[in-house]
């Protein structure tokens, strides 16, 4: 069994609850909850009649139901919690398998230490999917590189938390089997690779089952071909084939072939987008869903005549996502007013929507309100990245297995996670700013003395 530190039973509850609250602190803040302009589609996903619930034609049926289970159209404090908590812990136990102990102390001077100078705060307040994306990637570490420091329930709860993150949002697919890749190189064992990739295939049958219920199709994504060719063409390359095939292929979007290229999001989103307007001005509901099957087409013509185009372009995103790891496009009031309100009020108790309304993000105030607390994110990340190559080569010399891949695992992950954003979707602030503050966090855990490890857990 795990060993038990000594002292009161509500030392360890205690301190994971306290950490948790230190890494939501951007919501005090606020004064509420951080949300974004999708917070209201996932809310829409399992809100009251006559507006709900409602199935979303471009994101998985997943996130919404979890911050159901946690505010119960009461209070959307409750998934805040949830969230602090699930990051909090996911540390505690980093930190035990680095160290060999987690130690209550420690584990809240790391906890303030993340929320005082990384952008993780700004991604576990705030509700949206991207809280899984660190999620996922300390529970497949832990669990393909350091299942001798858990017991047999926290082994079960990592697969846990792993499978529905994986889910929630389909960039974390790539994450999740990059780090598979990881594991069975540096582990080159069966049960190590096992363990990673259990969770994986948990959320494809959690994606296929949902979509075949709610869309009628078995598959991982409905219309994930309209996102790849929003991508496509605005890095040219699809733009160009439509161009060259057009008027002949008979194609809906040889009436756009001279609007195109134009920015992934304006494409998807605006309202006079050739995706939401046709070409005689009548508006398209649910554009996006109705051009899947053409644009899958598009796409793979596109990849199959330029497929150099492509990989210059992936390439060139996924760097450029690098860049692009801060919290600014989490603080915008944008869109919330249309987006985000409408579900609160409609769902909620009169005194949650005057929670909401006074808020400083709703009013356009939090920008200025936490612009001071940013000044050390650029800096602590460049520390961070020596902090790791540091610990990668300690970890290396010594021979340290379980050691090397959290340090190493982290780094695959962050570079995963810049392709999946970056290449596949579009660069944003959020999307690397949400996962690459754990390259300071888990390279400094790594380079702190060890201590006597505790027993491991039943092995599962």
């Amino acid at each position: 069994m795990i060993r038990r530190l000594a002292g009161p039973a509500w030392l360890v509850p205690g301190a994971l609850l306290l950490g948790a609250l230190v890494l939501v602190w951007p919501a005090f803040l606020n004064g509420y909850p951080l949300v974004f302009s999708d917070t209201g589609a996932f809310l829409h996903q399992t809100a009251p009649p006559p507006s709900g619930p409602l199935v979303i034609w471009d994101k998985p049926h997943v996130y919404g139901p979890l911050l159901h289970l946690f505010h119960w159209r009461l209070s959307l404090w409750g998934p805040l919690l949830a969230q602090g908590l699930m990051l909090s812990h996911l540390l505690w136990l980093a930190q035990r398998a680095l160290r060999g102990q987690a130690m209550p102390g420690l584990h809240l001077l790391a906890c303030a230490a993340t929320a005082a100078l990384t952008t993780a705060p700004f991604t576990i307040a705030l509700l949206m999917p991207d809280v899984f994306a660190p999620a996922v990637l300390l529970a497949l570490l832990l669990l393909g590189f350091a299942r001798d420091r858990l017991s047999r329930a926290e082994a079960l709860w990592l697969g846990l938390v792993a499978a529905l993150g994986i889910a929630a949002h389909l960039s974390h697919l790539p994450l999740a089997g990059a780090i598979a890749v990881l594991v069975a190189l540096v582990a080159r064992r069966v049960g190590p690779v096992l363990r990673v990739v259990a969770p994986m295939l948990v959320a494809v049958a959690i994606l296929a089952g949902s979509n075949a219920w709610l869309h009628g199709r078995a598959v991982l994504s409905p219309h994930g071909a309209t996102f790849a060719l929003a991508r496509l063409q605005a890095d040219g390359p699809a733009a160009t084939v439509i161009r060259d095939r057009c008027p002949a292929a008979g194609w809906y979007l040889c009436a756009f072939a001279d609007r195109l290229p134009m920015d992934s999001d304006a494409f998807l989103w605006d309202a006079d987008s050739p995706v939401n307007r046709a070409p005689d001005g009548t508006p398209r509901f649910l554009g996006g869903a109705l051009l899947s099957a053409e644009a899958g087409v598009i796409v793979g013509e596109t990849l199959r005549t330029r497929p150099v185009e492509v990989a210059t372009a992936m390439i060139g995103n996924t760097l450029r996502q690098f860049s692009l790891a801060l919290a600014g496009d989490t603080l915008v009031d944008s869109h919330l007013a249309a987006a985000v309100r409408p579900r609160i009020a409609e769902a909620f108790p009169p005194q949650e929507l005057a929670a909401y309304d006074g808020a400083l993000q709703s009013r356009g105030l939090l920008p200025a309100a936490a612009a001071p607390f940013l000044l050390p994110h650029a800096p602590v990340l460049l520390l961070g990245a020596v902090l790791a190559l540091l610990a990668w080569w300690q970890a290396a010399k010594a021979g340290e297995v379980r050691r090397l891949g959290l340090v190493v695992g982290v780094l695959v992950g962050v570079s995963a996670n810049a392709f999946a954003t970056g290449a596949l979707s579009k660069p944003h602030l959020r999307y690397e700013a949400r996962i690459l503050w754990l390259m300071p966090v888990i390279a400094g855990l790594a380079l702190l003395p060890r201590r006597p490890a505790a027993a491991p857990g039943p092995q599962g």
